[in-house]
């Protein structure tokens, strides 16, 4: 589920495989990323990291090749392979000696997870965290419990659920400026706090309202709505003006990133019943974790979770709309998103961005939070 944390460990275990490798390998570099490019004739690996570096790996007869299932933390089950049995779309962690200039790395290991295992992989995965998981924003944490109240919501609106963390669930925290399931980083029950995006994998009980959880994910993420002013499709930018910030951001469109246009109908429907829209937390101060966050301008007493019609689940609706692309927007529309919280907060990276929300800003022409109302999207699925 998260190949990178496992390739890590794999690396760390190279000694045991190779011991010639034992006294040298605390001094190597490593590059990490998917293979882009084979040149056996030059013994070459080209890499592509995550971030978007291009680093070329120098290979020669002594280059140790291994494959490892994703998935898999023992090394000693990794397979002993060659450089035929290494494919363009595999993912790579390459341990060497890297250049000064940081372009190039003369590999001691390479230990590879195939594309096609890698596919495999994260389909198990997806399918068993939307079997087992549930998702939604922190509206309450216990410490002296470890039990966590998340938001879901479900056809007949927002539900509170107790997620009970337990000292053996894997926590694992979104990292700055990243969209990537596979990016979330190691964690603890003290990083949470209210308001937070979360994910839970585990066992629920008959009703619904708890779960034991085995896996944990979350994030903290930042709303932004407004009408784009300038769009670079070529870098993947967009910059606006933030109408809750009031402040121009640079915004950064990834391929990870999940891109969906209202229809007029519904972006109508939301602005008559003030239901907010896209992305982001809701605002739970105040909120009772027994009855979920209120929904902004909606009487007491009514449910919240975001509109629904037909008995489908807004976020259900979203999914099955066609995705966008950088290309398909234009100068004046007007969007929402979710965000992460980078370093800058003139800059961010979009998780989720709807478009066709024109309605929904006229509606809230102050700006401000309230222009999302309580829906919001959830951390996306294992990718």
């Amino acid at each position: 589920m998260w190949q990178r944390q496992y390739l890590l460990l794999a690396l760390l275990l190279i000694p045991l495989l190779n011991p010639g490798a034992r006294a040298q390998a605390p001094k190597l570099d490593r590059a990490i990323g998917e293979i882009t490019a084979i040149d056996k004739g030059a013994n070459q690996l080209s890499l592509k990291s995550d971030a978007g570096a291009v680093v070329t790996a120098n290979l020669d007869e002594k280059t140790l090749y291994l494959r490892v299932p994703p998935g898999e933390k023992d090394l000693k089950k990794a397979a002993r392979i060659d450089l035929d049995n290494v494919a363009v779309g595999d993912r790579a962690f390459v341990r060497g000696h890297m250049a000064e200039d940081q372009k190039s790395i003369a590999a001691v290991a390479v230990i590879i997870m195939t594309k096609a295992e890698l596919a495999q992989k994260q389909e198990r995965d997806r399918a068993e965290w939307t079997r087992r998981g549930l998702a939604g924003p922190v509206t309450a944490l216990n410490p002296e419990t470890k039990e966590i109240t998340i938001a879901t919501r479900t056809h007949e609106g927002l539900k509170a659920v107790v997620v009970e963390a337990a000292d053996h669930v894997d926590f694992r925290r979104y990292s700055p400026d990243s969209v990537r399931f596979s990016d979330a980083q190691p964690g603890t029950f003290t990083d949470l706090k209210v308001g937070d995006q979360l994910r839970a994998l585990g066992e629920k009980n008959a009703d619904g309202t708890r779960i034991k959880a085995e896996a944990i994910v979350s994030g903290s993420f930042r709303n932004i709505a407004g009408v784009i002013k300038s769009i670079d499709a070529g870098a993947g930018q967009i910059t606006l003006t933030d109408l809750v910030a009031h402040k121009p951001v640079t915004i950064h469109i990834t391929p990870d990133t999940s891109m969906r246009r209202l229809p007029p109908f519904m972006a109508a429907m939301l602005a008559r019943r003030g239901a907010g829209g896209p992305p982001g937390p809701p605002r739970a101060e105040g909120a009772k974790p027994d009855a979920g966050p209120p929904a902004a301008g909606q009487p007491q007493g009514q449910n919240g979770g975001g509109p629904r019609r037909g008995g489908m689940d807004f976020q259900d609706m979203l999914e099955r709309m066609s995705p966008l692309t950088v290309a398909d927007l234009k100068t004046g529309d007007a969007i929402m998103l979710s965000a992460t919280h980078g370093p800058d907060p003139a800059r961010a990276t979009a998780i989720n961005l709807l478009a066709g929300v024109e309605p929904l800003l006229t509606a809230v022409p102050q700006g401000g939070e309230q222009i999302f109302g309580t829906w919001n999207f959830d951390i996306g699925l294992p990718q």
